[in-house]
């Protein structure tokens, strides 16, 4: 496939929250997060990167109990009853919401476990987007690809079409590496949210890299 056009109109935002949690336990998009409900957080950190003009969450599994506890008012929400089948089933949801839509010409992929997310990687997509005009624009986390990976409308009908499993569009991208332009960033990739031993990791990590409070302390 040829480049496409430099210069991106409109970007949605898709949050792919549909999975069951099971090695979780219970539904982790409600687990708490620095205050937040997990999902909550990942959307209001997204709506706040310059670059996404709308975003739109897909949710599955405990889709109402969801939506009744956490603040998602800020997107649009797209029901995938085929939750079940994986990630691949999710992602078709949303593109064929997007698809339908047809407010947007450019969709970037969140996995909504994924609360680390740079916005400095974000941006670096971006660039590279408008530098490469490639359909496909991801980063790789020294020298493993990972989320959140920019897609170009003209692809959406052929993911669509060719979506499967729960490798979500993984092998596609593989298959299609003229399609693809990666972004190198020199650190590991974020951390998924899979297990309980996950959060208290990412937990422990994220108030490492916290700056120390330097505010005055009155006695």
């Amino acid at each position: 496939m040829p480049a496409l056009g430099s210069t991106i109109v409109n970007t949605a935002a898709l949050i792919l929250a549909a999975g069951e949690s099971r090695r979780f336990g219970e539904a982790k998009q409600l687990v708490d997060w620095r205050g937040r409900p997990l999902l909550e957080y990942v959307v209001g950190r997204v709506c706040g990167w310059p670059q996404v003009d709308s975003v739109y969450v897909v949710l599955g599994a405990g889709a109402e109990r969801i939506m009744d506890r956490v603040d998602i008012s800020a997107a649009t929400v797209v029901e995938n009853p085929e939750w079940g089948e994986g990630v691949a089933s999710s992602l078709r949801a949303g593109l064929d919401a997007l698809i339908g839509d047809r407010t947007a010409d450019a969709a970037l992929i969140v996995l909504a476990d994924q609360p680390g997310v740079s916005s400095e990687v974000v941006a670096r997509l971006f660039e590279a987007r408008r530098r490469s005009g490639r359909p496909v624009i991801l980063p790789l986390y020294r020298f493993v690809r990972g989320h959140p990976v920019l897609v170009d409308s003209r692809l959406w009908p052929r993911l669509v079409a060719g979506l499967e499993g729960d490798r979500g569009a993984r092998n596609l991208f593989l298959s299609h590496p003229e399609w693809v332009e990666e972004v190198f960033v020199g650190e590991d990739a974020p951390r998924d949210i899979d297990t309980r031993k996950d959060l208290e990791a990412l937990r422990r990590l994220t108030d490492m890299r916290r700056p120390p409070d330097r505010r005055p302390r009155w006695s």
